[in-house]
């Protein structure tokens, strides 16, 4: 095989193409600990499973510690979402994400702060990560 052509089998046998998807704001305002929404609120327990629908949310397992770093809470006060992450010895592959969830499948179980701000919220982006695989046959 030339140079040339394993050159081009190295930089091209794997293409990766980004999409980016819009998502509808969950809420207009949120509350946080400080204004960059770094500090953790509270810890909660979760006392049911939830699966994440899309990127903005995270899977949770019933008995993990979730950390809230933030909460949404709509105009009308329907359908209360959490920001956070999970913690769990049993579940490692999870640990450091975080994402939103409904706080019905959590119980706050401490809370660190009363010193609240409450901050705008915006649009989330999803990111779509698309892999394609280039064949080259050299006859």
């Amino acid at each position: 095989m030339s140079c040339p052509l394993v050159s081009l089998l190295l930089v091209g046998l794997l293409h990766q193409t980004t999409m980016a998807v819009r998502m509808d704001k969950l809420a207009d305002r949120k509350m946080c600990g400080d204004a960059e929404c770094s500090y953790v609120l509270s810890m909660a327990t979760a006392v049911d499973d939830f699966i994440a629908p899309d990127c903005r949310f995270i899977n949770i397992k019933k008995g993990q510690m979730v950390y809230v770093y933030s909460k949404l809470i709509p105009p009308d006060g329907a359908g209360v979402f959490w920001y956070g992450s999970v913690y769990s010895e049993r579940y490692v592959d999870q640990m450091g994400r975080t994402g939103y969830f409904p706080a019905t499948v959590v119980k706050e179980t401490r809370t660190f702060t009363d010193n609240t701000v409450w901050k705008q919220t915006t649009v989330s982006v999803c990111l779509s990560f698309k892999y394609f695989l280039f064949v080259f046959v050299n006859k």
